[in-house]
């Protein structure tokens, strides 16, 4: 099938601070009508409650099957794949009418989501592609190459690349290697800047260029902060470091502490991240962090609530839903290719925060200004 593209990930790091931030920071999807069956159960499960972004995508995930009628049962498997596995197969031993899933480790769960088709089970995979299976029918995700691309682009533009010698010193900072996004997010920053990487402009000076010696486990901010500090104290003791590309806020946040304590240097450092978490957030505004890609909960969450209703009630999403819905979401059927078939995607178009525009956070709804008007915090109520 053609490939339906709705905006280069280009063009949405310049028009989201205008009219594409607008559209999609707090949009929800007019359903076309009222479910015509609610008496059913999804079942949503989530990788783990110790990032900030995996609770804000279950809880509001959750809210929009239950204001809709639908039962919801959401499971959380604090990253580790073989609990997940279990919690599948219980959601699947309760005859639940349709599987979100978010993995742990896309790698893990083929044998379990098979089991889950051969009862009827439709699966959808949320944000991370599941691999090595039949089962799944639907990736919902953002354009995850596009995210890395706008890191890239965001390093080029800070440095100057196009028009300026160097050489200038660049690390990456990879997610975990069991998550299939992490290798699209390295693979669209690392290609983007790879003219400037051949050409010497940019040294990485560790010599780590793939992504299996970047990746960070769990992408758990104690061990990117280990790793930086390693790398800081083989590489830069007494050299500058220009950039630290990191994937993710988790691991950027990791990496900003590993340059608070150990790297010598006077400059501040470029880091980039990916999520908006609320801690990211604050060094941004104290120039500790860069820029942070930026991935709107709620449209993701509306796109997905009106693939799985439209799954619930017996139809088929396709390319047309795309024209019904109120965010920049391209359906597209042949990039993602998860070792048995290419998935019919919706994926969504992230785009680039700083300091000069954390208004567009606070437009979404799911974040609010401090009482001082300096720090950017929750808008969501915290659980009792």
């Amino acid at each position: 099938m053609t490939k339906f593209i709705s905006a280069m990930a280009a063009l949405a790091m310049v028009c989201s601070l205008a009219s594409c931030g607008a559209s999609t920071s707090s949009s929800q999807s007019e359903p076309e009508s009222k479910p015509s069956d609610t008496n059913k159960t999804i079942g949503i499960a989530m990788p783990t409650q110790d990032l900030e972004r995996w609770n804000n995508d279950g809880e509001y995930l959750k809210k929009q099957f239950e204001d809709a009628g639908y039962n919801v049962i959401l499971t959380y498997s604090e990253n580790d794949s073989a609990r997940q596995n279990n919690d599948l197969i219980e959601l699947i031993s309760k005859d639940v009418d349709l599987l979100l899933v978010a993995a742990v480790d896309g790698e893990s769960l083929a044998k379990t989501l098979d089991g889950a088709a051969e009862k009827g089970i439709k699966v959808v995979a949320y944000d991370r592609l599941i691999m090595n299976t039949d089962a799944v029918t639907y990736y919902i995700s953002f354009d995850n190459t596009g995210v890395g691309k706008l890191q890239g682009q965001f390093v080029e533009e800070a440095l100057d690349l196009s028009s300026t010698e160097g050489p200038y010193t660049i690390e990456f900072v990879g997610g975990d290697a069991g998550d299939n996004n992490a290798k699209y997010f390295f693979s669209g920053a690392y290609n983007y800047l790879s003219q400037y990487i051949n050409s010497g402009k940019l040294v990485i000076k560790s010599g780590n260029n793939e992504f299996e010696k970047i990746a960070t486990k769990d992408w758990a901010s104690a061990n990117a902060q280990k790793n930086m500090e390693s790398t800081l104290n083989a590489y830069y003791a007494d050299q500058q470091l220009d950039v630290a590309l990191c994937s993710n806020d988790s691991t950027a946040l990791g990496v900003t502490q590993a340059i608070d304590s150990s790297y010598k240097g006077s400059n501040s450092v470029i880091v980039t991240g990916q999520d908006g978490d609320i801690e990211n957030l604050r060094n941004i505004v104290d120039g500790k962090q860069s820029m942070t890609v930026y991935k709107n909960v709620n449209d993701e969450a509306a796109v997905t609530f009106e693939v799985c209703r439209k799954i619930l009630d017996g139809e088929v999403p396709a390319a047309s839903l795309v024209d019904k819905l109120s965010v920049d979401v391209t359906y597209d059927t042949d990039s993602y290719n998860n070792g048995k078939k290419y998935i019919q995607s919706y994926l969504l178009a992230p785009y680039v925060i700083t300091k000069d525009n954390l208004q567009l956070l606070v437009e979404t709804g799911l974040y609010k200004w401090d009482s001082n008007k300096k720090y950017l915090e929750s808008a969501t109520p915290a659980e009792e």
